[in-house]
Protein backbone atom coordinates (compact mmCIF):
# COMPACT_ATOMS: atom_id res chain seq x y z
CA UNK A 1 0.00 0.00 0.00
CA UNK A 2 1.42 3.57 -0.90
CA UNK A 3 2.49 5.75 1.63
CA UNK A 4 0.81 8.66 -0.39
CA UNK A 5 -2.77 8.92 0.48
CA UNK A 6 -5.66 11.06 0.03
CA UNK A 7 -4.14 14.59 1.92
CA UNK A 8 -0.88 13.33 3.37
CA UNK A 9 1.99 11.09 3.22
CA UNK A 10 1.80 8.59 6.22
CA UNK A 11 3.43 4.59 7.05
CA UNK A 12 4.67 3.03 9.39
CA UNK A 13 8.01 3.62 10.39
CA UNK A 14 10.96 1.99 9.49
CA UNK A 15 8.84 -0.22 7.08
CA UNK A 16 7.12 1.92 4.95
CA UNK A 17 7.98 4.97 5.80
CA UNK A 18 12.12 5.47 6.28
CA UNK A 19 14.45 8.43 6.49
CA UNK A 20 16.10 7.53 3.15
CA UNK A 21 12.36 7.81 2.00
CA UNK A 22 11.77 11.20 3.54
CA UNK A 23 15.44 12.59 1.94
CA UNK A 24 13.85 11.76 -0.91
CA UNK A 25 10.24 13.05 -0.22
CA UNK A 26 12.35 16.32 0.65
CA UNK A 27 13.78 17.03 -2.48
CA UNK A 28 11.01 15.74 -4.75
CA UNK A 29 8.83 18.47 -2.41
CA UNK A 30 11.19 21.20 -3.38
CA UNK A 31 11.04 20.23 -6.97
CA UNK A 32 7.14 20.09 -7.05
CA UNK A 33 6.66 23.30 -4.75
CA UNK A 34 9.11 25.44 -6.64
CA UNK A 35 9.26 27.45 -3.44
CA UNK A 36 12.74 29.35 -1.99
CA UNK A 37 12.19 29.15 1.42
CA UNK A 38 9.97 26.16 3.42
CA UNK A 39 9.28 25.71 6.71
CA UNK A 40 9.73 22.48 8.71
CA UNK A 41 7.64 21.42 12.00
CA UNK A 42 7.52 18.03 13.95
CA UNK A 43 5.52 16.37 16.63
CA UNK A 44 7.05 14.54 19.26
CA UNK A 45 7.02 10.84 18.12
CA UNK A 46 10.44 8.75 18.52
CA UNK A 47 10.91 9.09 14.49
CA UNK A 48 10.21 12.12 14.01
CA UNK A 49 13.70 14.02 14.65
CA UNK A 50 15.02 11.89 12.11
CA UNK A 51 13.10 11.58 9.72
CA UNK A 52 12.79 15.74 9.69
CA UNK A 53 16.27 15.83 8.98
CA UNK A 54 16.90 13.63 6.50
CA UNK A 55 14.03 16.23 5.01
CA UNK A 56 15.45 18.89 5.50
CA UNK A 57 18.60 17.59 3.89
CA UNK A 58 16.82 17.07 1.12
CA UNK A 59 15.24 20.14 0.79
CA UNK A 60 18.60 21.94 1.49
CA UNK A 61 20.28 19.77 -1.53
CA UNK A 62 17.53 21.11 -4.18
CA UNK A 63 18.71 24.48 -2.83
CA UNK A 64 15.74 25.56 -0.41
CA UNK A 65 16.23 27.23 2.42
CA UNK A 66 14.42 25.82 5.67
CA UNK A 67 13.33 27.61 8.57
CA UNK A 68 13.41 24.63 11.59
CA UNK A 69 10.14 25.36 13.91
CA UNK A 70 10.84 22.24 15.90
CA UNK A 71 8.11 20.56 17.96
CA UNK A 72 4.90 22.49 16.97
CA UNK A 73 1.34 21.73 16.25
CA UNK A 74 0.29 21.29 12.64
CA UNK A 75 -1.73 24.75 12.81
CA UNK A 76 1.38 26.71 14.31
CA UNK A 77 3.30 25.41 10.68
CA UNK A 78 0.20 26.60 9.09
CA UNK A 79 0.59 30.27 10.61
CA UNK A 80 4.33 30.12 10.33
CA UNK A 81 3.78 29.59 5.95
CA UNK A 82 1.56 32.74 6.13
CA UNK A 83 3.48 35.10 8.90
CA UNK A 84 6.62 34.13 7.53
CA UNK A 85 5.75 34.67 3.88
CA UNK A 86 7.47 31.12 2.61
CA UNK A 87 6.52 29.53 -0.23
CA UNK A 88 5.79 26.18 1.34
CA UNK A 89 5.66 23.84 4.37
CA UNK A 90 6.03 20.24 6.01
CA UNK A 91 5.00 19.14 9.02
CA UNK A 92 6.36 15.70 9.82
CA UNK A 93 3.33 13.92 11.54
CA UNK A 94 0.69 11.00 11.54
CA UNK A 95 -1.60 13.21 12.96
CA UNK A 96 -3.83 10.77 15.76
CA UNK A 97 -2.14 7.58 14.25
CA UNK A 98 -0.39 5.03 17.11
CA UNK A 99 3.31 5.70 17.59
CA UNK A 100 4.78 3.76 15.02
CA UNK A 101 3.37 5.62 12.37
CA UNK A 102 4.50 8.40 10.98
CA UNK A 103 4.33 10.76 7.66
CA UNK A 104 3.66 14.43 6.21
CA UNK A 105 1.42 17.21 6.10
CA UNK A 106 2.25 19.21 2.92
CA UNK A 107 1.38 22.74 1.94
CA UNK A 108 2.51 25.66 -0.52
CA UNK A 109 2.20 29.24 0.19
CA UNK A 110 -0.68 30.66 2.74
CA UNK A 111 -0.87 27.13 3.91
CA UNK A 112 -2.79 25.51 0.52
CA UNK A 113 -2.69 21.60 1.19
CA UNK A 114 -1.02 19.45 -1.65
CA UNK A 115 -3.14 16.64 -1.33
CA UNK A 116 -4.06 13.59 -3.93
CA UNK A 117 -5.11 15.76 -6.61
CA UNK A 118 -2.94 19.29 -6.47
CA UNK A 119 1.00 17.78 -6.12
CA UNK A 120 1.09 14.80 -3.94
CA UNK A 121 0.95 12.11 -6.20
CA UNK A 122 3.83 14.04 -8.35
CA UNK A 123 5.61 14.54 -5.16
CA UNK A 124 5.83 10.31 -5.04
CA UNK A 125 6.83 9.92 -8.46
CA UNK A 126 9.41 11.89 -8.50
CA UNK A 127 10.74 10.47 -5.44
CA UNK A 128 10.75 7.25 -6.53
CA UNK A 129 12.42 8.34 -9.73
CA UNK A 130 14.74 10.52 -8.24
CA UNK A 131 18.86 10.11 -8.73
CA UNK A 132 20.48 9.31 -5.89
CA UNK A 133 22.77 11.95 -6.18
CA UNK A 134 22.23 15.16 -4.47
CA UNK A 135 21.38 17.81 -6.21
CA UNK A 136 23.54 20.69 -8.37
CA UNK A 137 22.12 23.72 -6.64
CA UNK A 138 23.85 25.62 -4.29
CA UNK A 139 22.56 23.95 -0.80
CA UNK A 140 19.77 25.94 1.18
CA UNK A 141 20.34 27.33 4.69
CA UNK A 142 18.75 26.59 7.84
CA UNK A 143 17.43 28.97 10.16
CA UNK A 144 15.92 27.43 13.80
CA UNK A 145 12.98 29.90 14.52
CA UNK A 146 10.42 30.14 17.57
CA UNK A 147 6.84 31.35 16.83
CA UNK A 148 5.09 30.26 19.51
CA UNK A 149 4.50 33.99 20.57
CA UNK A 150 3.13 35.32 17.48
CA UNK A 151 0.93 32.09 17.00
CA UNK A 152 -0.75 32.96 20.26
CA UNK A 153 -1.84 36.21 19.11
CA UNK A 154 -2.90 35.28 16.05
CA UNK A 155 -5.34 32.99 17.66
CA UNK A 156 -5.72 35.04 20.80
CA UNK A 157 -8.00 37.14 18.51
CA UNK A 158 -10.62 35.07 18.58
CA UNK A 159 -11.07 34.36 22.44
CA UNK A 160 -13.19 36.62 24.78
CA UNK A 161 -11.90 39.76 25.02
CA UNK A 162 -12.89 39.94 28.64
CA UNK A 163 -12.63 35.64 29.56
CA UNK A 164 -15.04 35.12 32.52
CA UNK A 165 -12.97 32.86 35.31
CA UNK A 166 -14.53 29.63 33.52
CA UNK A 167 -13.44 26.31 34.52
CA UNK A 168 -12.13 23.75 31.88
CA UNK A 169 -10.96 20.48 31.43
CA UNK A 170 -8.11 20.17 29.03
CA UNK A 171 -6.88 16.77 27.57
CA UNK A 172 -3.83 17.30 25.44
CA UNK A 173 -3.85 13.34 24.92
CA UNK A 174 0.01 13.81 24.92
CA UNK A 175 0.21 15.61 21.41
CA UNK A 176 1.35 18.88 20.19
CA UNK A 177 -1.47 21.08 21.03
CA UNK A 178 -0.03 22.02 24.20
CA UNK A 179 2.47 23.81 22.85
CA UNK A 180 0.50 26.74 21.47
CA UNK A 181 -1.71 26.08 24.40
CA UNK A 182 0.63 26.54 27.35
CA UNK A 183 1.08 30.87 26.49
CA UNK A 184 -2.05 31.06 25.39
CA UNK A 185 -3.57 29.71 29.13
CA UNK A 186 -1.19 32.08 30.57
CA UNK A 187 -3.14 35.20 28.95
CA UNK A 188 -6.74 34.21 29.88
CA UNK A 189 -8.36 34.08 33.74
CA UNK A 190 -9.16 30.22 33.43
CA UNK A 191 -9.42 27.58 36.12
CA UNK A 192 -7.79 24.90 34.15
CA UNK A 193 -7.57 20.60 34.98
CA UNK A 194 -4.76 20.09 32.35
CA UNK A 195 -4.28 16.38 31.45
CA UNK A 196 -1.75 14.86 29.36
CA UNK A 197 -0.02 18.21 28.48
CA UNK A 198 3.50 16.24 28.24
CA UNK A 199 4.02 15.70 24.56
CA UNK A 200 5.05 12.47 24.45
CA UNK A 201 5.11 10.17 20.71
CA UNK A 202 4.25 7.23 22.52
CA UNK A 203 1.05 8.01 23.66
CA UNK A 204 1.15 6.37 27.24
CA UNK A 205 -1.91 7.52 28.74
CA UNK A 206 -4.59 7.22 25.29
CA UNK A 207 -4.35 7.16 21.63
CA UNK A 208 -4.83 11.31 20.49
CA UNK A 209 -7.95 10.50 18.50
CA UNK A 210 -10.45 12.13 20.16
CA UNK A 211 -12.98 10.85 18.08
CA UNK A 212 -13.19 8.01 19.90
CA UNK A 213 -15.44 7.77 22.64
CA UNK A 214 -12.87 5.87 24.90
CA UNK A 215 -10.11 8.25 24.35
CA UNK A 216 -12.82 11.27 26.08
CA UNK A 217 -13.27 9.11 28.75
CA UNK A 218 -10.50 11.05 31.08
CA UNK A 219 -11.83 14.72 30.04
CA UNK A 220 -15.24 13.79 30.92
CA UNK A 221 -14.23 12.58 34.54
CA UNK A 222 -12.85 15.32 35.06
CA UNK A 223 -15.10 17.98 33.62
CA UNK A 224 -17.57 15.97 36.31
CA UNK A 225 -14.40 15.90 38.86
CA UNK A 226 -14.06 19.80 39.20
CA UNK A 227 -17.77 20.82 37.65
CA UNK A 228 -15.99 22.64 34.95
CA UNK A 229 -17.87 24.54 32.41
CA UNK A 230 -16.37 22.73 29.58
CA UNK A 231 -13.65 19.72 28.10
CA UNK A 232 -11.72 19.88 25.65
CA UNK A 233 -9.71 17.49 23.67
CA UNK A 234 -6.96 17.94 21.28
CA UNK A 235 -5.52 15.47 18.21
CA UNK A 236 -2.32 14.42 18.44
CA UNK A 237 -1.21 17.18 16.02
CA UNK A 238 -3.38 20.29 17.16
CA UNK A 239 -5.80 20.69 14.06
CA UNK A 240 -8.83 19.12 15.86
CA UNK A 241 -10.79 19.37 18.85
CA UNK A 242 -13.94 17.33 20.10
CA UNK A 243 -15.81 19.48 22.85
CA UNK A 244 -17.56 18.38 26.20
CA UNK A 245 -20.27 20.23 28.27
CA UNK A 246 -20.88 21.26 31.53
CA UNK A 247 -22.42 17.69 32.00
CA UNK A 248 -19.43 15.67 31.07
CA UNK A 249 -21.33 14.92 27.37
CA UNK A 250 -19.60 15.14 24.31
CA UNK A 251 -21.03 17.35 21.57
CA UNK A 252 -20.69 16.73 18.07
CA UNK A 253 -18.66 18.63 16.55
CA UNK A 254 -21.69 19.53 13.68
CA UNK A 255 -22.84 21.38 16.45
CA UNK A 256 -20.01 22.98 17.34
CA UNK A 257 -19.95 23.80 13.68
CA UNK A 258 -23.51 25.39 14.14
CA UNK A 259 -22.72 27.21 17.35
CA UNK A 260 -19.52 29.19 16.07
CA UNK A 261 -21.31 29.76 12.47
CA UNK A 262 -23.90 31.64 14.57
CA UNK A 263 -21.38 33.69 16.47
CA UNK A 264 -19.51 34.27 13.50
CA UNK A 265 -22.54 35.78 11.65
CA UNK A 266 -23.58 38.36 14.13
CA UNK A 267 -19.78 40.09 13.29
CA UNK A 268 -20.35 39.03 9.49
CA UNK A 269 -24.28 38.91 8.31
CA UNK A 270 -24.71 36.82 5.75
CA UNK A 271 -21.80 35.57 4.99
CA UNK A 272 -21.54 31.97 3.53
CA UNK A 273 -20.63 29.07 5.83
CA UNK A 274 -19.51 24.81 4.69
CA UNK A 275 -20.44 21.98 6.76
CA UNK A 276 -19.73 18.46 5.53
CA UNK A 277 -22.34 16.81 4.02
CA UNK A 278 -22.33 13.94 7.44
CA UNK A 279 -23.77 16.82 8.91
CA UNK A 280 -26.84 16.70 10.82
CA UNK A 281 -29.65 18.83 9.25
CA UNK A 282 -29.93 21.03 12.08
CA UNK A 283 -26.56 22.31 11.76
CA UNK A 284 -27.70 24.03 7.84
CA UNK A 285 -31.06 25.01 9.73
CA UNK A 286 -29.19 27.24 12.08
CA UNK A 287 -26.79 28.87 9.83
CA UNK A 288 -29.87 30.01 7.70
CA UNK A 289 -31.47 30.81 10.92
CA UNK A 290 -28.85 33.17 11.98
CA UNK A 291 -29.15 34.77 8.37
CA UNK A 292 -26.01 32.86 6.79
CA UNK A 293 -25.83 30.76 3.88
CA UNK A 294 -25.65 27.35 4.57
CA UNK A 295 -23.58 25.52 1.91
CA UNK A 296 -22.76 21.38 2.15
CA UNK A 297 -18.85 20.01 1.08
CA UNK A 298 -17.20 16.83 0.76
CA UNK A 299 -14.83 15.34 3.54
CA UNK A 300 -11.27 16.10 3.80
CA UNK A 301 -9.16 19.26 4.73
CA UNK A 302 -8.04 19.39 0.92
CA UNK A 303 -11.48 19.93 -0.46
CA UNK A 304 -12.67 22.53 2.52
CA UNK A 305 -9.93 24.74 2.24
CA UNK A 306 -10.31 24.68 -1.61
CA UNK A 307 -14.01 25.31 -1.73
CA UNK A 308 -13.34 27.80 1.09
CA UNK A 309 -10.93 30.10 -1.55
CA UNK A 310 -13.42 29.48 -4.09
CA UNK A 311 -16.67 30.31 -2.40
CA UNK A 312 -15.31 33.12 -0.15
CA UNK A 313 -16.91 31.07 3.12
CA UNK A 314 -16.32 33.08 6.30
CA UNK A 315 -16.08 29.73 8.32
CA UNK A 316 -16.44 25.57 7.77
CA UNK A 317 -16.95 22.96 10.10
CA UNK A 318 -16.79 18.67 9.95
CA UNK A 319 -18.06 15.94 11.82
CA UNK A 320 -14.45 14.83 12.67
CA UNK A 321 -13.95 17.87 15.05
CA UNK A 322 -11.88 20.23 12.28
CA UNK A 323 -12.72 23.87 12.36
CA UNK A 324 -11.62 25.90 10.09
CA UNK A 325 -11.35 30.06 10.20
CA UNK A 326 -10.77 32.27 7.62
CA UNK A 327 -8.19 34.15 9.59
CA UNK A 328 -6.59 36.42 6.83
CA UNK A 329 -8.03 37.23 3.02
CA UNK A 330 -5.10 34.52 2.15
CA UNK A 331 -5.14 32.11 5.40
CA UNK A 332 -7.65 29.72 5.73
CA UNK A 333 -6.57 26.74 7.81
CA UNK A 334 -8.09 24.59 10.74
CA UNK A 335 -7.23 24.95 14.07
CA UNK A 336 -7.93 22.99 17.51
CA UNK A 337 -6.83 26.03 19.53
CA UNK A 338 -8.38 28.33 17.45
CA UNK A 339 -11.98 26.34 17.85
CA UNK A 340 -11.22 26.01 21.38
CA UNK A 341 -10.41 30.02 21.48
CA UNK A 342 -13.82 30.97 19.64
CA UNK A 343 -15.86 28.43 21.96
CA UNK A 344 -14.99 30.40 25.06
CA UNK A 345 -15.48 33.62 23.34
CA UNK A 346 -19.37 31.77 22.71
CA UNK A 347 -19.98 30.84 26.33
CA UNK A 348 -18.47 34.32 27.81
CA UNK A 349 -20.86 35.92 25.23
CA UNK A 350 -24.07 33.87 25.73
CA UNK A 351 -23.39 33.73 29.57
CA UNK A 352 -25.62 30.12 29.44
CA UNK A 353 -24.17 26.68 29.87
CA UNK A 354 -22.81 24.87 26.89
CA UNK A 355 -25.85 22.12 27.04
CA UNK A 356 -28.54 24.78 26.68
CA UNK A 357 -26.75 25.99 23.71
CA UNK A 358 -26.56 22.66 21.88
CA UNK A 359 -30.10 21.53 23.15
CA UNK A 360 -31.95 23.47 20.16
CA UNK A 361 -30.21 21.52 17.29
CA UNK A 362 -31.12 18.38 19.21
CA UNK A 363 -34.07 17.92 17.01
CA UNK A 364 -33.23 14.71 14.74
CA UNK A 365 -32.06 11.24 15.31
CA UNK A 366 -28.41 10.36 13.86
CA UNK A 367 -26.49 7.31 14.11
CA UNK A 368 -23.01 8.66 14.36
CA UNK A 369 -20.33 7.03 12.26
CA UNK A 370 -20.83 3.44 11.45
CA UNK A 371 -17.88 1.50 9.46
CA UNK A 372 -18.18 -2.37 8.22
CA UNK A 373 -15.54 -3.38 5.80
CA UNK A 374 -17.31 -4.10 2.33
CA UNK A 375 -15.37 -6.19 -0.46
CA UNK A 376 -16.90 -4.45 -3.63
CA UNK A 377 -17.50 -0.87 -2.65
CA UNK A 378 -18.82 0.02 -5.97
CA UNK A 379 -20.92 -2.73 -6.63
CA UNK A 380 -22.67 -2.06 -3.09
CA UNK A 381 -23.30 1.85 -3.89
CA UNK A 382 -24.83 0.88 -7.25
CA UNK A 383 -27.30 -1.19 -5.65
CA UNK A 384 -28.33 0.88 -2.73
CA UNK A 385 -28.50 3.68 -5.49
CA UNK A 386 -30.69 1.89 -7.99
CA UNK A 387 -33.17 0.50 -4.63
CA UNK A 388 -33.51 4.85 -3.76
CA UNK A 389 -34.20 5.84 -7.05
CA UNK A 390 -36.52 3.42 -7.73
CA UNK A 391 -38.36 4.41 -4.19
CA UNK A 392 -37.75 8.11 -5.73
CA UNK A 393 -35.48 9.77 -3.26
CA UNK A 394 -35.58 13.74 -3.08
CA UNK A 395 -32.34 13.99 -3.66
CA UNK A 396 -29.02 11.67 -4.79
CA UNK A 397 -26.09 12.98 -4.92
CA UNK A 398 -22.09 11.63 -5.39
CA UNK A 399 -20.61 14.58 -3.71
CA UNK A 400 -18.63 12.39 -1.60
CA UNK A 401 -19.60 8.79 -1.72
CA UNK A 402 -23.77 7.98 -1.93
CA UNK A 403 -25.92 10.80 -0.63
CA UNK A 404 -29.72 9.99 -0.43
CA UNK A 405 -32.51 12.30 0.89
CA UNK A 406 -35.58 11.96 1.55
CA UNK A 407 -38.30 14.69 3.33
CA UNK A 408 -38.17 12.46 7.00
CA UNK A 409 -34.22 10.91 6.47
CA UNK A 410 -30.92 10.99 4.92
CA UNK A 411 -27.96 8.80 4.57
CA UNK A 412 -24.79 8.76 3.12
CA UNK A 413 -22.45 6.09 2.17
CA UNK A 414 -18.84 7.07 1.95
CA UNK A 415 -15.74 4.82 1.09
CA UNK A 416 -13.26 6.21 3.61
CA UNK A 417 -9.59 8.01 2.20
CA UNK A 418 -7.40 6.42 4.83
CA UNK A 419 -9.19 3.13 5.82
CA UNK A 420 -10.49 0.12 3.81
CA UNK A 421 -14.31 0.72 5.14
CA UNK A 422 -17.25 2.19 3.80
CA UNK A 423 -18.62 4.38 6.51
CA UNK A 424 -22.41 5.24 6.99
CA UNK A 425 -24.18 8.13 8.38
CA UNK A 426 -27.70 8.35 8.83
CA UNK A 427 -30.09 10.75 10.23
CA UNK A 428 -33.85 10.84 10.44
CA UNK A 429 -37.05 13.04 12.45
CA UNK A 430 -37.98 10.25 14.52
CA UNK A 431 -35.95 7.22 16.70
CA UNK A 432 -38.21 4.57 15.14
CA UNK A 433 -37.61 5.77 11.76
CA UNK A 434 -33.42 6.05 12.16
CA UNK A 435 -33.33 2.47 13.84
CA UNK A 436 -35.44 0.76 10.59
CA UNK A 437 -33.47 2.30 8.12
CA UNK A 438 -29.71 2.36 9.81
CA UNK A 439 -30.22 -1.78 10.41
CA UNK A 440 -31.70 -1.89 6.66
CA UNK A 441 -28.53 -0.26 5.44
CA UNK A 442 -26.37 -2.16 7.62
CA UNK A 443 -27.06 -5.64 6.75
CA UNK A 444 -26.79 -4.61 2.80
CA UNK A 445 -23.43 -3.52 4.21
CA UNK A 446 -23.09 -6.73 6.35
CA UNK A 447 -23.99 -8.73 3.41
CA UNK A 448 -21.63 -7.41 0.73
CA UNK A 449 -18.59 -8.48 3.23
CA UNK A 450 -17.51 -11.29 0.51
Amino acid sequence: MSIFKAYDVRGVVPSELAPDAAHRIGRAAACVLGARCIVVGRDARASSPELSRALVRGLCEEGVDVVDLGLVSTPMLYFAVEHLDAGGGIMVTASHNPAQYNGFKICREHAIPVGGASGLVEIGKISAALDPSAGSKPPGRVTVLDLRAPYVEHVRVLAPAECPPLRVAIDCGNGMGSVGLVPLLERLPLVVERLYFEPDGTFPNHEADPLKTENLKDVIAAVRRHRADLGVAFDGDGDRAVFVDERGTPVSSDRITALLAQALLRKQPGGLVLYDLRSSRSTAEAIEAAGGVAQMCRVGHSFVKAMMRESGAIFAGELSGHFYFRFTPSLVADDGLAAFAAVLDLLATARKPLSALVAPLDRYFATGELNRRVRDVPGLLARVEAEHRAANAREISHMDGLLVRYPDWWFNLRPSNTEPVLRLNLEASSEPKMIAERDRLLAQMEGATG
